[in-house]
């Protein structure tokens, strides 16, 4: 008896009994904790995981040109705040990396490395630098819910004089072009709203909102799946345009015709 009284008496014998206590209260809180808990913390796991494997993808792929710890360098510019949509946007359509420094980043197929893991995993890791836009969600882009009348308003208003009525892009200043919107997926055009790719201004949701960001989406889906009425539509640059380049054709023609006319009558004559 005294000896187990003196080992109750030990320095060490409360922290031992304390830390058997925390196990114990740690390990019925894991099993009876609620399962969104449990998911959170999963999430925020993977999330942790995500950004590590980011972090290494951004050194091998990307460092190069916009820095070790993307501050930017001379030959690419700061990845610090720009956030995962803005990620998404350029490695998921092929513009990045960017083999070919030039006035503008033409859209490719995507490198070997890219997929939808890589893709999210380094935009997770420049989302936790500095913030900025995140990825939408599947439902702030889905067309169907969309309505196509209020974005063909809206895309005529901010967007036409760029990428013209339908989408088919356009020449600006410098070697800038705006590019055709024919193969751009509709998360991608989400995200060149809330970005401002290149020589595009950022539409943030002061702006433009969700809900109109969505209807416009359904506009441009809605529009490049119509058939063309017209035929060869010349790229549907337009009708105005697109009538004058049938009627220069035109009259062409029939000058060729009045001229080789009036040459054979000559020749009867003579």
């Amino acid at each position: 008896m005294n000896r187990i009284t003196a080992r109750r008496r030990h320095p060490l014998a409360r922290y031992a009994v304390l830390l058997l206590a925390l196990a114990l209260v740690g390990g019925f809180y894991a099993l009876l904790a609620p399962p969104s808990e449990r998911a959170d913390a999963a999430i925020a796991s993977g999330r942790a995981d995500d950004v590590a494997q980011g972090k290494k993808l951004f050194e091998q792929s990307c460092a190069s040109c916009h820095g070790l710890n993307a501050e930017g360098s001379a030959t690419g510019p700061s990845l610090i705040g720009v956030g995962a949509a803005a990620v998404d946007f350029q490695v998921s359509s092929g513009r990045m990396p960017m083999s070919n420094p030039g006035a503008q980043a033409p859209r490719k197929p995507p490198a070997p490395w890219v997929n939808e893991d890589t893709v999210r995993q380094l935009g997770a890791y420049i989302q936790s630098l500095g913030g900025g836009p995140t990825v939408p969600s599947k439902d702030q882009v889905d067309a169907t819910k969309g309505d196509k009348a209020k974005g063909g308003e809206l895309f005529r208003a901010n967007c036409i004089q760029c990428h013209n009525f339908v989408g088919a892009g356009g020449a600006l200043t410098q070697g800038k072009y705006a590019p055709p919107l024919h193969e751009a997926t509709e998360t991608q055009i989400y995200e060149a709203m809330i970005t401002g790719p290149q020589a595009m201004p950022v539409f943030n949701d002061s702006i433009i909102t969700p809900e109109q960001k969505r209807d416009m989406i359904a506009y441009i889906v809605g529009v490049r799946e119509e058939p063309n009425p017209g035929g060869a539509g010349l790229g549907r640059i337009g009708p105005v345009s697109e009538g004058l380049v049938v009627w220069i054709a035109g009259i062409s023609l029939l000058s060729l015709a009045a001229i080789w006319i009036t040459a054979k009558k000559r020749q009867a004559h003579k």
